[in-house]
C-alpha cells in the first residue's frame, strides 16, 4: 500500500510536491479506511481535480516515472518476480521553465508499506543518470528505520542487513540500484521491495488506444465476476469470446431466449472503457496492488463512476488493501457523499507556469476554519473558493466579451 509519495523538479513541478494516501484524523466514512495494526489509517481512493494544463496528468507521471525506472530494467532482462502488468516507461523531464532546474536533479521519494514492513525509497535522476539512492526498512510498529543502502554518485554505502552477503556495488550509471541488486541476486528484502513496484499498475484513458487493450480471461471464476460486475452497473452481457483466428473479442446478449453476439467494436465508448478497465480494477482489488488511472471518468456515466469509485471504499470487497488514484474532470462526484475531504485533490498552475499540489482538507476558509465535511464541495469548487480553476467561474457568468 502507498502511504506517500513526493517528488521536485519533474515536468510542471518546480517545487517539492506531497501526495499523502496517509488519513487525516477526521469523522466522515472512518469504515471506509484500510486499517493494519501498529500503523496509521491509509486511504483507498485518491481524486485529483483541476484545469487542463493543471498538472494533474503530471502528478501520475511522475509516480510512473519512478516505478517504471525501477521495473523497466528488471523487466527486459526477464528477472520480474510479478507480472507486470499495464506499467510504460515514463521518461525524466525537469522544469524547464527555470535556468537553475534544467540543471538539477529531478527528485522523487516514495514510502509504502507491504505486510510486515514500511520502505522509504528515495532516487534523484539527472540527464539520466543516477545521482543519488536510498532505500530504508522499518518494521511495522518499529521506531528506528534500518538502512538496506544509500547510493550517492558513484559511492555506494551497504547496510547491515546485505552487507555480508559479497554484494556488488559498481553498477552502471543509468541503472537503479534496487534494480541492480533485483537482477543479480536473491535477497528477501529487495524481493520485497521489487515485488511492490511491479504489482503496480498504471492506465492512461487519455490515449484512445488504452481503450482496445483489454486483459480477460477465460477462467470461469474470473468472467464470473467480470460478468456480475457489468451485470450491477446495468451492462445486460451473458457472456464474452475471444476468437483467435478473428483476433476479435465477442459479447454475448440474450433476448427473447435468443443468444445474439456482436463484435466488442461495435460496442458504445462507455461499454468498451468498462469492459476495458474493469478487469484492471478487479485484479488491484483481488491482489491488493495500487492502480494509477488517468481520466478515470473519460467516457464513463457518472453512476458507473460512483461504482467504481465504492469497490475500492467497501471493505468487504476490497479486502487486501487495494488503492485508486486517479483524475478526473467529472464534478458530479466531487460530493461528501462520495468522498473524504483528504481523498480530494488539485493540481493548479501558479504565477510562474508551475504546478502546485493540494488536498481539500489542507484548504482553510476566510475564518481559518478548514472547509466543513457537509460543504457542497462541487459548488464551491466551481465558485473558486477551492483555487484550482480561477477562470471556471468568469467563464460560467459569461465571462468578459467586450
Amino acid at each position: 500500500m502507498l502511504c506517500q509519495f513526493s517528488f521536485k523538479n519533474f515536468k510542471s513541478y518546480r517545487d517539492e510536491t506531497v501526495f499523502d494516501f496517509q488519513a487525516a484524523t477526521l469523522p466522515e466514512f472512518t469504515d471506509t479506511l484500510i486499517r493494519m495494526e501498529k500503523c496509521g489509517d491509509l486511504l483507498p481512493v485518491g481524486v485529483v481535480y483541476g484545469p487542463n494544463g493543471g498538472g494533474k496528468t503530471n502528478l501520475l507521471q511522475a509516480l510512473s516515472c519512478l516505478i517504471s525506472t525501477v521495473v523497466k530494467p528488471i523487466h527486459d532482462l526477464e528477472k520480474n518476480r510479478l507480472n507486470v502488468i499495464l506499467q510504460e516507461r515514463v521518461a525524466c523531464v525537469p522544469f524547464l521553465f527555470n535556468e537553475d532546474s534544467v540543471k538539477e536533479p529531478s527528485e522523487f521519494q516514495i514510502y509504502f508499506r507491504t505486510a510486515q514492513n514500511e520502505f522509504r525509497y528515495y532516487l534523484a535522476i539527472l540527464r539520466e543518470e543516477i545521482v543519488a539512492e536510498s532505500l530504508y526498512r522499518k518494521k511495522i510498529g518499529g521506531k528506528k528505520p534500518a538502512r538496506i543502502f544509500e547510493r550517492e554518485g558513484e559511492e555506494i554505502v551497504l547496510g547491515p542487513s546485505i552487507s555480508k552477503s559479497n554484494i556488488n556495488t559498481d553498477v552502471n550509471a543509468k541503472m537503479p540500484y534496487l534494480s541492480f541488486l533485483a537482477i543479480n541476486y536473491n535477497l528477501p528484502v529487495i524481493s520485497e521491495v521489487q515485488e511492490w513496484f511491479e504489482s503496480c499498475m498504471i492506465r492512461s484513458y487519455a490515449n484512445p488506444m488504452a481503450e482496445f487493450q483489454i486483459m480477460l480471461s477465460e477462467k470461469e471464476a474470473f468472467k464470473e465476476k467480470i460478468l456480475c460486475f457489468l451485470n450491477d452497473m446495468g451492462i445486460d452481457i451473458d457472456d464474452y469470446r475471444l476468437d483467435s483466428e478473428e483476433k476479435q473479442l465477442y459479447l454475448k446478449r440474450t433476448i427473447h431466449g435468443k443468444g445474439y453476439e456482436l463484435p466488442f467494436h461495435y460496442e458504445s465508448d462507455g461499454t468498451k472503457k468498462l469492459i476495458a478497465a474493469l478487469p484492471v480494477i478487479l485484479l488491484a482489488m483481488y491482489e491488493g496492488r495500487l492502480v494509477i488511472i488517468d481520466e478515470l471518468d473519460a467516457k464513463l456515466h457518472p453512476k458507473l463512476l460512483r461504482y467504481v469509485i465504492s469497490l475500492f471504499k467497501n471493505p468487504g470487497i476490497n479486502m487486501k488493501g487495494a488503492q485508486l488514484l486517479f483524475t478526473s474532470h467529472d464534478m458530479s462526484t466531487m460530493k461528501n457523499t462520495v468522498f473524504r475531504r483528504d481523498e480530494i485533490w488539485f493540481a493548479a498552475e501558479n504565477q510562474e507556469h508551475g504546478s502546485e499540489l493540494y488536498s481539500l482538507y489542507e484548504i482553510r476558509r476566510e475564518d481559518n476554519e478548514r472547509v466543513n465535511y457537509t460543504a457542497a464541495y462541487d459548488k464551491q469548487y466551481l465558485e473558486g473558493r477551492y483555487g484550482a480553476d480561477p477562470y471556471l467561474q468568469n467563464m460560467l457568468n459569461g465571462g468578459d466579451w467586450k
